[in-house]
């Protein structure tokens, strides 16, 4: 199978939210409807009910677990495929917040496993855009206990403990299952985590959904999911340094780095045994492999089959990606 397979694009799956807007469509190239009000664009997503589908190429029509459960280890990479089987271990997305979003938190994969028999969910943003007064809250100011939590939250004071951060383009921030957070107004961001949709929503700022009655909550189930020694501050600027690879993040669950690049750049992945996904930031470039070439405009994410070892990546103009990858042990990179 050694050409069959080739850099891989999904449709979007746009989620209309009631703090969402209108720049994941005018901004980040999805076609959709214009006038929506989008919060998230889910990119790549193995999520039950959510299975991607692929929009190019003679793949297309087909969605990532078919082409997982044909391909195998040559999509996800043989130490992947071990682990996860035909479920693609990560969801990627882009959010666009008008309104806050709800206070949060996530299960890890012991307590989403025994509660939901699924994955805990560990995630990062890198952010896109973010307007002057904009905030993320992630972990509270200094570690607390239970009580202390449960009192702020009966008397609507939970924001107090919270650690806000104000982000700029650029900025990182990584949050651990377990560490209560949100994304505050004004924000459009990148957003890498594991293949997992269970939320613990804390507090919502009394806001009503379309049919004017208040979001559920899920105050008991959240209360054991905390980590009340999540705190401080967690923000860091990307700095990528031009035409090299700049880790990010280096989790168990995903690696994530930064290229900006206004010349060729040669990717060699024959250490690695995983998929790579490409996230444009910002910029156009064109992915060439074995005499054949794909174009990626900001806002696309392309999914590299692990069988696919040797790319070459050419800027059409300044462009920033980033670069994604299971971390298995024994992986190295180039």
């Amino acid at each position: 199978m050694m050409s069959e397979l080739y850099p891989l694009k999904f449709e979007p799956l746009l989620k209309e939210k009631v703090w969402g807007g209108t720049s994941l469509v005018s901004h980040y190239h999805k076609r959709a409807d214009p006038s929506a009000k989008y919060g998230e664009s889910w990119e790549i997503s193995a999520v039950s009910g959510n299975i991607s589908v692929i929009s190019n190429g003679f793949l297309a029509g087909n969605n990532l677990e078919e082409l997982i459960e044909v391909y195998m280890g040559d999509i996800t990479g043989d130490s992947v495929y071990a682990k996860f089987g035909k479920e693609f271990p990560l969801l990627i997305k882009l959010i666009e917040s008008c309104e806050n979003l709800s206070i949060q938190v996530h299960p890890g994969n012991a307590m989403a496993m025994e509660r939901h028999n699924a994955f805990g969910k560990t995630e990062m943003w890198y952010i896109l855009e973010s307007k002057k007064e904009s905030k993320i809250y992630t972990g509270f100011k200094k570690p607390i206990d239970k009580n202390t939590y449960v009192d702020s939250l009966s008397n609507g004071e939970l924001e107090k403990l919270l650690n806000v951060e104000n982000p700029f383009p650029g900025d990182v921030f990584f949050t651990p299952a377990g560490r209560i957070h949100a994304i505050g107004a004004g924000i459009i961001l990148a957003e890498i985590q594991q293949t997992s949709d269970i939320t613990y929503r804390i507090y919502d700022w009394n806001r009503k959904n379309n049919k004017g009655q208040p979001r559920e909550l899920h105050t008991d189930l959240a209360l054991d999911a905390i980590d009340f020694n999540a705190a401080g501050k967690t923000k860091f600027a990307a700095n990528p340094v031009l035409n090299k690879t700049r880790n990010l993040v280096n989790c168990e669950f995903f690696t994530t780095n930064i290229i900006s690049f206004n010349e060729l750049i040669e990717k060699d992945y024959n250490l690695i045994d995983s998929f790579v996904i490409y996230i444009c930031v910002e910029g156009e470039f064109m992915i060439r492999w074995d005499g054949n070439s794909e174009s990626v405009i900001k806002g696309e994410t392309v999914l590299l089959p692990a069988m696919i070892k040797d790319v070459v990546l050419e800027p059409v103009t300044d462009t920033k990606v980033l670069e994604i990858l299971v971390n298995e042990e024994g992986n190295q990179q180039n």
